[in-house]
């Protein structure tokens, strides 16, 4: 089909609250190339820059209003001593995660690559390091996914703030975002994501505050769009990047829709396409601060969550935020690796399978065409769990990693499980029916 044919069904939808994107079909993967990343289920995201030298999280430059070359002169105490690339992969692997995604730049512009566009990079700091390089090739040597977070707006750029007001600014923000994107998919071999944040029309005109002589000062709101005369033509921009890593799986923020949905902090539960839901492991902020270690996620809570994302058809990306010197705080990696230890006995129920039934009470389940895993996260008081009824025949119901069996009955009707018990307290007992 010609691209003047493909052009007349673009058209506008909200795909979450973080903006409005276009459609364009004809740049989304196929199910198959998007396969491993619907079977990986675990991902582990990493907020890492400048801001890690203050310790007050990734938007302290934005929320303190600093003058950004103060700002910029946190670069003279970038050395990252104990930065390693293959630490981090290290960690990803001893937690289960099957990708990661790692800032290349955030929202305050500083990069973590070599980079042509000036010299506001980790190469111009005493780190003289390509972060991301070293984070790439580590993942490539390893076997893990490896993903680039970048942002194309920028707090340095009065055009972002005000791109109609000053257009040609604005301008070259925007080329900086496709010099920048070109360059990191084409210098470090096979990226497997590129993950957008913050290119969507309403985050455009960002100061938000507009007159009117009837109304005075007030501000256009969020959930407007932007409708000024700069765009980041976000289908030209995909269309780059689909030219560069044509199998490269693209999350939404760009402006484009995306090979998958984004959810932030939040679980909004099951969509109708892929999707992910992005959190932190650590309730203060992406980026570090000094109560990172102090306000963690329970072990609990961080397997309860990734069972209800799971069960709901989605994959988890989990984050923390190394300190300045590039370390990842000692007890988020061990929380981390207990997460792993979970997922070392029972990923067979998470890894490459399907979201099944979701029930708020007691949990959920997953399944292959080979088994149906039964998550439960709350025993219910009578010890009894119905499901729907399945086409094939169980031939065996055991809780997962043991020889105990689990009473069942199957009929055209139902599944129903009697007897559940949590003797050990577990926060998840997973019953495994096997299917013939």
């Amino acid at each position: 089909m010609k691209r003047s044919l493909l052009m007349l069904s673009l058209f506008i939808i909200t795909l979450n609250s973080f903006g409005q994107v276009v459609v364009d079909s004809s740049l989304l993967l196929s199910q198959k190339d998007m396969q491993w990343w619907e079977d990986s289920k675990f991902g582990l995201f990493i907020h890492f820059g400048l801001y890690a030298v203050l310790g007050e999280g990734e938007w302290a430059m934005f929320n303190k209003r600093m003058d950004t070359s103060e700002y910029g002169k946190l670069k003279d105490s970038f050395a990252v001593a104990k930065f390693s690339g293959k630490n981090w992969v290290d960690v990803a692997k001893q937690a289960g995660c099957k990708y990661m995604v790692v800032t290349s730049r955030h929202h305050d512009g500083f990069s973590l690559f070599n980079t042509s566009v000036g010299d506001y990079n980790s190469m111009n700091s005493p780190a003289k390091k390509d972060l991301i390089k070293e984070y790439i090739d580590a993942a490539h040597d390893a076997g893990m996914k490896a993903g680039i977070y970048y942002s194309p707006l920028d707090w340095r750029y009065p055009g972002f703030f005000f791109p109609d007001l000053y257009y040609s600014n604005a301008l070259e923000m925007k080329k900086q975002t496709y010099t920048q994107v070109h360059e990191l998919l084409s210098n470090y071999g096979k990226i497997d994501i590129l993950w957008y944040d913050g290119g969507e029309d309403n985050w455009l005109g960002f100061a938000g505050l507009m007159w009117d002589g009837g109304k005075g000062w007030y501000t256009r709101g969020f959930e407007k769009p932007y409708t000024g005369k700069f765009s980041w033509q976000p289908i030209k921009l995909n269309s780059m990047v689909r030219a560069l890593q044509p199998k490269i799986v693209i999350n939404p923020r760009s402006g484009w829709m995306g090979d998958f949905n984004t959810q932030e902090v939040t679980l909004r539960g099951r969509e109708s396409r892929p999707w992910e839901l992005c959190t932190n492991l650590s309730q203060t902020a992406w980026g570090w601060t000094p109560h990172a270690a102090d306000r963690m996620m329970s072990l609990d809570s961080c397997i309860r969550l990734l069972v209800s994302v799971v069960c709901q058809g989605g994959n988890l990306l989990l984050n923390v935020g190394p300190k300045a010197d590039g370390e990842i705080e000692p007890a988020q990696v061990q929380r981390l690796k207990e997460i792993g230890n979970f997922l070392s006995i029972y990923g067979e129920s998470i890894y490459s399978t399907k979201g099944g039934v979701w029930d708020e009470k007691w949990g959920g389940t997953t399944f292959t065409e080979k088994a149906v895993y039964v998550h439960i996260l709350n025993v219910p008081p009578e010890g009894k769990i119905m499901l729907p009824s399945v086409s094939k025949k169980i031939t065996a119901a055991k809780y997962l990693g043991t020889n105990v069996k689990v009473s069942f009955t199957q009929s055209e009707g139902a599944i129903v499980l009697n007897g559940i018990t949590n003797k050990e307290h577990k926060t998840d007992m997973i019953v495994k029916l096997n299917l013939k």
